[in-house]
C-alpha cells in the first residue's frame, strides 16, 4: 500500500473519531449553566426573586436576588412582559444571533456525506490504477517485456532451425512491412509453436522479443480464467486494446491450451468460463473488428485438444514445430549453454551430444549445469569430463544411492539380474549397444543397463522391437535360472510393464501383427469430462478382443523364450558378467565386451568398494530415453 492509501485511510479514521466524540459528548466542553423550567421560573418571579432578564426570541436568561446566573425556555406566553414588569423586575430584549458554525461542526455534520465522497475516490483510484485494483480483476494481465534486462536473442536459440527461421520471417515482416506487402503478402495473424516439454518455445518467444523492435506483451493461458464468468473475456479484449495502442506489437501466450480446448466436448458439458474466453479471443483474432498489426504468437505441447476454430489459418496461419534436437542441435545446444562454464579444453561436445539421444534443450542446460555443480563440489576450477559423465548418468539415472544396505543375497540377486540384460543385449543383433551396466541404486531403481543408439532414429523395426523385449525379459529369466522359480522377485515387474505395454503398440497401432494385420485397433481418443481429460477406447468386438490379447501373449512370450535361449547358451559369461559387477559396481560397454569376448578384466582396482555392506541390487524398467534396463 503506498502513501496516498495511507493517507486516505488516516483521514477516514480521523473522521471516523470525531463523529464518535460528537455523539458521545454533544456539549462538548461548552460551560453548562443553570438551567430550570419555565413553571419554576414563574414561581421565582411571583416570589419576587428574579432581578433581571434578557429575553431572545425564546430564550430566557437572567439573574436571581441571589446573584445566580439561570437560563430557561419560554413558550409563546403574551401575558409574561406584564408579570414581569408587575414584579419590578429588569427587562432587556435583543434578536436572535446568526451564529456562523465552526469549522469542526461543519465537518461533524457532513461527515456521512464526505465519508461517502472519500471511499468513492478510494475505489475509483484503485481502478484506475491497472490491473492490480480492488476491481481491476477485468483488466488485461499482460506484462510487457524489458528488452535492457535479460536480453534473448536468436543467437541463444540453437538446435530448432527451422523453426527458428519460421518465426525470424515474423520479426523481418514486423521491421520491413513493405519488402512484403509489395508482393500482396499479408503479415500472418498468429504463430503457434507446438512441440513436447523443454524443447525451447518459450525460449524462441523471449528471443523475438529480444530481436523485434515492436512492443512484446506476454501473458499464459491460466491468466484468463477466473472464478467469475465473463472475466476472461473483458481481460482478452483488454489485452488487444493494449494491442492496439502499442500496434504494431506481438502478444505472447504461454500453454494456450489451459484456455482453448475444444468446446462442447465431453459428457461433462463444457465450462462457461473457458468456453466464454475462447469464444472472445477467436473474435478478436479474426472477426469483424479485426485487429490490424497485432502478432499472436501461443506455445502448447498439446495442439491435439485445442478447439478446431482456434488452429484455422486466419486466426495461426503458422504451426511451428518445435522439435527434440537431433545431433547437431544437441551440439549446438551444448555450445550455447556451454560458454556459461570453465571448461577442459579436451572436452569433446559432439561426443556428449552422441550420448544424449532424446534430450531437449532443457534437458542439455539441465545437464551442463548440473556438471558444473559437481565441479563445484569437488572444488575444482574447471568442468572435465568425468563431470559430464557424472552428471549424465545423474539425469539419465538418478542420482545414486549409496547409503542402502543389502543382503549378501540380494547383492547377488542384483548382480545376476543385470547380468541377465546384458548378456542379452550382446546376443541380440538388433539390440542398442551397452553404454553402462552398474548395480549402484539410482533413482527409483536399484541398478540398471544403458543403452545407446549409435545415431538417432526416427521409427523402429520388428527386429528391433522383440529385440527389446527379449533384453526386457533377460533380468526375470536369469533370477529363474541361478536362483530357481521359488526365489525369483518382484524386481522384474517395471521390465514386464514396458514389455507388454511395448508388445500392446506393436498389435494395436503399428500394425506389426501378421494375424491381426495392419489394423489400428483401440485408438484413443480424447475427452473432457468435469473439466478432465479422459481417455477413450474404441469399442471392439469380444472375438477381436481375445485376438488381440492372444497376439500380445505371444510377443511377450517369445520374448521371454528368445532370453531364456541367450541365457542358457551363455551361462559362463552369465557369471562371469555377474562376478563382475558384484566387484566392480560399474562397468562400461567397452569394458563387459572385453571382458566377454576378450576375457580381459577391467584394470580399476580404484573402483573396488571399501564397505562391503553398501553394495545394492538393481530391479525395474526398460526405458525409452536412452534404452535403460534395470
Amino acid at each position: 500500500m503506498n502513501f496516498k492509501n495511507l493517507a486516505m485511510w488516516a483521514i477516514i479514521v480521523f473522521l471516523t473519531i470525531g463523529l464518535y466524540n460528537m455523539f458521545k459528548n454533544p456539549q462538548g466542553n461548552i460551560s453548562q449553566k443553570n438551567n430550570i423550567i419555565f413553571s419554576e421560573f414563574l414561581t421565582q418571579v411571583d416570589n419576587g426573586r428574579v432581578v433581571e432578564v434578557e429575553i431572545q426570541g425564546n430564550n430566557i436568561k437572567g439573574i436571581m436576588s441571589d446573584g445566580k446566573i439561570f437560563t430557561t425556555y419560554s413558550p409563546n406566553d403574551p401575558n409574561l412582559i406584564e408579570k414581569l414588569s408587575a414584579k419590578g423586575v429588569s427587562i432587556s430584549a435583543a434578536p436572535i444571533e446568526e451564529k456562523m458554525p465552526s469549522l469542526l461542526g461543519v465537518l461533524l455534520s457532513w461527515f456521512p456525506m464526505l465519508l461517502l465522497i472519500a471511499v468513492w475516490i478510494f475505489f475509483m483510484r484503485q481502478m484506475q490504477g491497472g490491473k492490480g485494483g480492488a476491481m481491476g480483476f477485468g483488466r488485461s494481465k499482460a506484462k510487457m517485456m524489458n528488452e535492457l534486462k535479460g536480453k534473448v536473442t536468436f543467437n541463444d536459440v540453437a538446435g530448432v532451425e527451422e523453426a527458428k527461421e519460421e518465426v525470424e520471417e515474423v520479426v523481418e515482416f514486423l521491421k520491413d512491412p513493405k519488402k512484403f506487402s509489395r508482393l500482396g503478402g499479408k503479415i500472418p495473424r498468429g504463430c503457434l509453436l507446438v512441440g513436447p516439454p523443454g524443447t525451447g518455445k518459450t525460449l524462441l518467444a523471449r528471443a523475438i522479443a529480444g530481436e523485434a523492435d515492436v512492443p512484446f506483451f506476454t501473458i499464459s493461458g491460466s491468466d484468463f480464467v477466473e472464478m467469475f464468468v465473463g472475466v476472461g473475456a473483458s481481460r482478452v479484449r483488454d489485452m488487444f486494446e493494449q494491442g492496439k495502442k502499442h500496434s504494431p506489437c506481438i502478444i505472447f501466450i504461454d500453454e494456450i491450451d489451459a484456455v482453448g480446448r475444444s468446446r462442447g466436448a465431453g459428457l461433462g458439458g463444457g465450462n462457461d468460463e473457458r468456453e466464454q474466453t475462447l469464444n472472445q479471443l477467436l473474435v478478436e483474432m479474426d472477426g469483424f473488428d479485426t485487429n490490424e498489426g497485432v502478432i499472436i504468437i501461443a506455445a502448447t505441447n498439446r495442439p491435439d485438444v485445442l478447439d478446431p476454430a482456434l488452429l484455422r489459418p486466419g486466426r495461426f496461419d503458422r504451426q511451428v514445430v518445435v522439435s527434440l534436437p537431433d545431433i547437431i542441435g544437441r551440439e549446438k545446444i551444448l555450445k550455447v549453454h556451454s560458454k556459461k562454464i570453465s571448461m577442459s579444453p579436451d572436452i569433446n561436445l559432439r561426443t556428449i551430444a552422441r550420448g544424449t539421444p532424446g534430450f531437449s534443450g532443457a534437458d542439455l542446460a539441465n545437464l551442463v549445469n548440473e556438471s558444473a555443480l559437481l565441479a563445484a563440489r569437488k572444488n575444482k576450477r574447471i568442468v572435465t569430463n568425468a563431470e559430464f559423465e557424472e552428471a549424465k548418468d545423474k539425469v539419465m539415472m538418478g542420482a545414486e544411492r549409496r547409503s542402502m544396505i543389502m543382503t549378501e543375497e540380494e547383492k547377488k540377486l542384483t548382480a545376476y539380474h543385470e547380468a541377465g540384460h546384458a548378456i542379452v543385449t550382446i546376443n541380440e543383433k538388433a539390440a542398442y549397444p551397452i553404454h553402462k551396466a552398474t548395480i549402484i541404486p539410482r533413482g527409483r531403481a536399484l541398478g540398471m543397463v544403458m543403452q545407446l543408439p549409435e545415431k538417432d532414429e526416427v521409427s523402429q523395426t520388428r527386429e528391433q522391437l522383440h529385440a527389446q523385449m527379449a533384453i526386457a525379459m533377460g533380468g526375470r529369466v536369469a533370477e529363474e535360472i541361478i536362483f530357481g522359480d521359488e526365489k525369483v522377485t518382484t524386481g522384474a515387474t517395471s521390465d514386464i510393464e514396458q514389455a507388454t505395454k511395448r508388445a500392446r503398440a506393436m498389435v494395436m497401432r503399428a500394425g506389426l501383427s501378421k494375424e491381426l494385420g495392419p489394423i489400428a485397433y483401440g485408438e484413443n481418443e480424447e475427452e473432457v469430462f468435469l473439466g478432465r481429460s479422459v481417455a477413450r477406447t474404441q469399442n471392439m468386438s469380444e472375438e477381436t478382443a481375445k485376438k488381440v490379447d492372444a497376439e500380445i501373449k505371444k510377443f511377450v512370450e517369445k520374448g521371454y523364450e528368445r532370453a531364456k535361449k541367450v541365457l542358457t547358451e551363455k551361462m559362463d559369461d552369465l557369471h562371469k558378467l555377474a562376478k563382475a559387477l558384484l566387484t566392480y559396481e560399474t562397468l562400461s560397454g567397452e569394458e563387459i565386451e572385453n571382458l566377454i569376448n576378450k576375457n580381459i578384466y577391467p584394470d580399476k582396482k580404484e573402483d573396488l568398494k571399501s564397505d562391503e555392506g553398501e553394495q545394492s541390487s538393481a530391479l525395474g524398467s526398460i526405458g525409452l530415453k536412452p534404452k535403460v534396463v534395470h
